[in-house]
């Protein structure tokens, strides 16, 4: 009676620990037993199409009789900082470029291509690659992290991005990003 216990009990364990979407014996196959480091990256990008300085240029216009902007491409190398003040401390850049990719005017969305290089903290020297669809009319828009070089080499995860200013007649923004990356 007691061993039928005991095997009761050891095959609950056994799948319990694989129930769970089989998410922790996935994670560990996956990461070779490995542990994996998640890692939270906050910071304000810095979208300035307008005045001497612009930080994103218009690269290829839309077509001829195209809505909404369609095919727009922006190239960017705009700043990331601690703080919502651009004044604040610069921590790294988003270079690279958006597009409107959308041709519905209700769901108006950029294709986001950028790498953000970190030249301040812990993470000077290190970069993030994020590439994907930007509904940028959603309060938040999820976007994947693919990759990383330096301290972040090997990065995937996602960005969580919240518009906090814009400016109607310029163009230009302010954007709160919470990224959250695992190295392994």
């Amino acid at each position: 009676m007691a061993s039928f216990l005991y095997y009761s009990i050891f095959i609950l364990y056994a799948t319990s620990l694989y129930s769970i979407d089989g998410v922790l014996i996935r994670q560990f196959v996956r990461s070779g037993g490995k542990t994996e480091n998640l890692t939270h990256l906050h910071f304000f990008f810095h979208d300035i199409l307008g005045g001497e300085n612009p930080t994103s240029v218009r690269i290829i216009g839309p077509p001829n009789g195209t809505a909404g902007g369609f095919g727009s491409t922006m190239m960017i190398d705009n700043a990331l900082t601690e703080e919502q003040d651009r004044a604040s401390k610069l921590i790294g850049r988003a270079q690279g470029f958006y597009s409107v990719a959308s041709q519905q005017a209700d769901e108006f969305a950029f294709l986001m291509v950028m790498n953000c290089v970190f030249v301040e903290g812990k993470y000077k020297g290190s970069s993030i690659s994020i590439l994907g669809r930007n509904p940028v009319m959603n309060n938040v828009r999820e976007m994947p992290v693919v990759g990383g070089t330096g301290q972040l080499r090997f990065a995937r995860g996602y960005a969580l991005a919240h518009t906090v200013w814009f400016d109607a007649a310029t163009g230009d923004a302010i954007v709160e990003y919470n990224v959250y990356v695992s190295d392994s």
